[in-house]
């Protein structure tokens, strides 16, 4: 491994700051999102509702231990964590001209506290956790006034930061909201709740192109206030595999695959395909694109792609296939893998499918890649102040294996890994504590329950020793 290579952490603000109300910070979109499992879906409420639970009001207090946290993250030798910045720690509806200073201080300590270990910040810019006033005012990212304000909020944070974030990431996921049966996707990626008269495709198109023009301006901002910045975009990688050697399985995989690559598509070569305005055409919709906007798109590309990677699907045309119905992927063409063990929320064990993901992207874009999240939910046993997570340091040495093959025989450009809840978060698509990520237990449950105390699992000094033989520790 190259010997910079950035081996670390990730979070998300809405689902560890917890906060949620204290210096001047607005209610987010994560704020009205109440805790569900992995049988019952989480609910969006019409604002915050007394007597209802919302986990991640709480989260699990990274505001006030963030300290103590870092410590231990840099006990483990991180070289990067990446978290986001709350959008309404810095305005607080959004639509604000000036900043909440207290917000700006908060990330200033937070981010000085990361440096004085040599730990790089990888900074989200939007993390699912847009302002809830941008929803009832302007409806989301369905108004075009949004890219203003998402740029706004950016050029702020990226000047204020600007000497001590050198790495930035603008939508995380962005083409999670393509699932269009689970109402969370679209609403955690743009604010937006379908209407029964809702053609939800080129709605979301719509939303999508908004998102695309703001982080095509973004980037451009990001160099004019400082050039060494590097930009990326988020991608949740997902490999899709015809389930039989049917044409018909083999041409719906590559139509699959083709549906999530649209995101990264436009993002890194700066256009809109041929197949895509096709489709658009066909399709009847009518989506507001100006000759602006793709000048902005052609001038704005990112510098890297940042990609999540948890699971791969298996899809068929076939009606004797077994369908997965699952809620929250929310595909009718999703069939089970018969060669793939599930975890116990039902997502595929796949190691291979992350090698098989980065020589997609690095032979289709020819960019740097950053392994922004790859993780184990698990329900871990936490026995007399121990807690052995086995299943996990087995779920990453082989994740990690595969990886190094990419690059070492594959000549994929990787430019670093970051384990996703490198300490215990709020799962974002059930809000549990039950589903554990990370190195460093935090007691509290799914009732909010517990002392927020953190405890050392058994893969806290595996991470310690892999990183500390950038991944030599893997060849054995």
């Amino acid at each position: 491994m190259n010997k910079d290579f950035l081996w670390g952490g990730a979070v998300a603000a809405h689902q560890v700051e917890g906060a949620w109300d204290l210096e001047g910070k607005g209610i987010s979109i994560a704020d009205v999102m109440t805790a569900g499992s992995k049988d019952k879906a989480r609910e969006i409420t019409d604002g915050v509702i007394d007597g209802e639970y919302y986990p991640n009001h709480e989260g699990i207090d990274f505001y006030h231990y963030y300290k103590e946290d870092i410590k231990m993250f840099a006990e483990m030798g991180f070289k990067c964590l990446r978290t986001s910045i709350a959008w309404t720690r810095i305005f607080p509806n959004g639509d604000e001209s000036e900043p909440n200073e207290a917000g700006l201080k908060f990330y200033d300590n937070l981010f000085d506290e990361l440096l004085k270990y040599d730990i790089e910040p990888v900074i989200t810019l939007s993390h699912f956790e847009m302002p809830y006033h941008l929803v009832k005012e302007y409806g989301g990212w369905r108004n075009r006034k949004l890219i203003d304000f998402f740029v706004h909020f950016s050029a702020t944070v990226m000047r204020r930061y600007k000497d001590k974030v050198k790495y930035w990431l603008t939508f995380n996921e962005i083409n999670n909201q393509r699932i269009l049966d689970n109402p969370i996707y679209a609403w955690t990626n743009s604010g937006i709740l379908y209407k029964d008269d809702d053609n939800k495709l080129e709605v979301m198109y719509q939303a999508t192109h908004y998102q695309f023009v703001a982080g095509a301006l973004v980037v451009k901002k990001a160099k004019e206030i400082n050039p060494a910045f590097q930009v990326g975009c988020v991608l949740a990688a997902t490999p899709n595999y015809p389930l039989t050697s049917d044409p018909n399985d083999i041409l719906l995989a590559q139509q699959e695959d083709d549906n999530q690559l649209f995101f990264t598509d436009v993002q890194v070569r700066g256009h809109y395909s041929k197949k895509v305005w096709k489709s658009w055409e066909n399709s009847g919709y009518s989506i507001d694109v100006t000759e602006e906007d793709l000048m902005c798109l052609s001038e704005g590309t990112v510098d890297f792609i940042g990609m999540t990677y948890y699971l791969s699907n298996t899809v068929s045309t076939r009606p004797e296939a077994k369908r997965l119905n699952d809620k929250l992927l929310g595909s009718e063409v999703l069939v089970e893998n018969p060669m793939a063990e599930t975890t116990e929320w039902g997502w595929t064990i796949d190691p291979k499918g992350l090698r098989y993901y980065l020589n997609l992207l690095a032979n289709r874009y020819e960019l740097p890649i950053f392994i922004v999240e790859n993780g184990f939910g698990y329900a871990d046993q936490f026995e007399d102040g121990s807690i052995h997570d086995k299943e996990r340091m087995e779920y990453l040495t082989e994740h990690i294996k595969q990886m190094q093959l990419a690059i070492e025989e594959d000549g994929a450009d990787v430019m670093g890994y970051t384990v996703w809840g490198c300490i215990d978060p709020i799962s974002f698509t059930t809000g549990e504590m039950r589903k554990r990520y990370g190195f460093l237990y935090v007691d509290r449950d799914n009732n909010g329950n517990g002392s927020l105390k953190r405890y050392k699992k058994d893969s806290f000094y595996w991470y310690q020793e892999l990183i500390a033989n950038n991944g030599l520790v893997m060849k054995d």
